[in-house]
């Protein structure tokens, strides 16, 4: 399989949004890493330090600076490098900040994906696109239910809920434009994409608990957590970039078995509480202290969430690899390496990829 998505990409021609952003600068490096050609549609990193300069990932594709709400703008770029393989991850995609951003949160996360999807449809050439979303998508009722594909879609907050419209988006091109049952006629191949929360290496967001513990964790600060018995899928960043990689050769391969949602996540023995995970991060980093913040007059976050990922372990044969020990353990590598100034970023950077792909 190693061999077989390297040379699968190599020399293809793949466009990126998001490609600025955490998840897309690890994709960026990776596609580069396999001799793709890249062609990234984002804003500026929001972040400082970004992942984005750390690696300096301008200089490994063809870098736009463009808004996903452009729509002429998008076309225009989409239609000049006429790619081979779409991924989308561009978003507004923090919970917090869409209480404060709602109406361009789904903006961004709606309107956004369909101007991407109607620039592939006007493209008029083979295309095999994989749009990401977020586990986010299922109208939660938090009881411990593991969420397949077709459960009911919905979203208390507004991040979640412009998730949940981005898919049915994404469902209503896939049936009215590209249908697979008219691939010869379009040879547009599109598939969904529903990640649990990532962590890894260069995640400098706000709000999020991996970054928040490294900042602290390298100030010598104590960690402030405010919902300590909220239940995530953890998963290193590589397994889902891993997934979709795999799934958009087997989409190019073989069309008609793959146009379809998909749950990435760990296994259901690995989902953790925010106090094993930051509980289990200092202990691998060798020091730390935890406290405990009550906030009053929050915004809902959802305390318990997991998916079933039955469906691409049967159809794509993926599956994960590292566990939540060992997620963190290369997460806290990565972040040790940039703080002690020790290392070539992307040399980390490709160098865990390397040992990923071994598994």
């Amino acid at each position: 399989m190693k061999m077989e998505i390297q040379d699968f990409y190599k020399n293809k021609k793949v466009f990126i949004t998001g490609h600025t952003g955490f998840k897309g600068s690890w994709l960026t490096a990776i596609l580069h890493s396999f001799g793709a050609e890249i062609k990234g549609y984002a804003l500026k990193p929001e972040t400082n330090p970004s992942l984005f300069k750390v690696l300096d990932a301008k200089n490994l594709c063809h870098s736009v600076i463009g808004d996903v709400r452009d729509v002429v703008f998008l076309h225009q770029q989409i239609k000049q490098f006429q790619p081979d393989i779409v991924f989308h991850l561009a978003a507004q995609p923090i919970v917090r900040t869409s209480y404060e951003i709602p109406a361009e949160t789904f903006e961004v996360n709606v309107i956004g994906t369909a101007n991407v999807l109607d620039g592939i449809r006007l493209m008029e050439k083979p295309c095999t696109a994989v749009m990401i979303t977020t586990d986010k998508v299922y109208e939660n009722n938090e009881t411990g239910q593991a969420y397949k594909e077709n459960d009911r879609l919905g979203g208390y907050d507004p991040y979640s809920a412009s998730k949940a419209c981005a898919e049915l988006v994404i469902a209503s091109y896939r049936k009215s434009f590209f249908n697979i049952e008219n691939y010869e006629n379009h040879q547009v191949i599109l598939s969904s994409v529903r990640a649990g929360n990532v962590i890894g290496g260069g995640d400098w967001a706000k709000d999020r608990l991996l970054p928040d513990i490294v900042r602290a964790l390298s100030k010598n600060e104590n960690i402030k957590i405010r919902n300590p018995y909220a239940v995530r899928p953890w998963q290193h960043v590589l397994e889902p970039l891993w997934a979709y990689l795999v799934l958009a050769m087997k989409m190019t391969q073989s069309p008609k078995n793959h146009a379809d949602a998909f749950n990435i996540g760990p296994y259901p023995h690995d989902v953790l509480t925010v106090k094993e995970m930051t509980e289990l991060a200092i202990n691998i980093w060798g020091e730390g202290n935890i406290e405990f913040v009550e906030m009053q007059n929050q915004p809902h976050e959802a305390k318990l969430l997991s998916l079933d990922i039955a469906k691409i372990e049967k159809i794509l044969g993926w599956e994960p690899k590292l566990d939540a020990k060992k997620a963190l353990e290369y997460t806290l590598e990565w972040y040790k390496a940039y703080y002690m100034q020790s290392a070539d970023m992307l040399n980390v950077t490709i160098k865990q990829l390397t040992e990923y792909q071994q598994l």
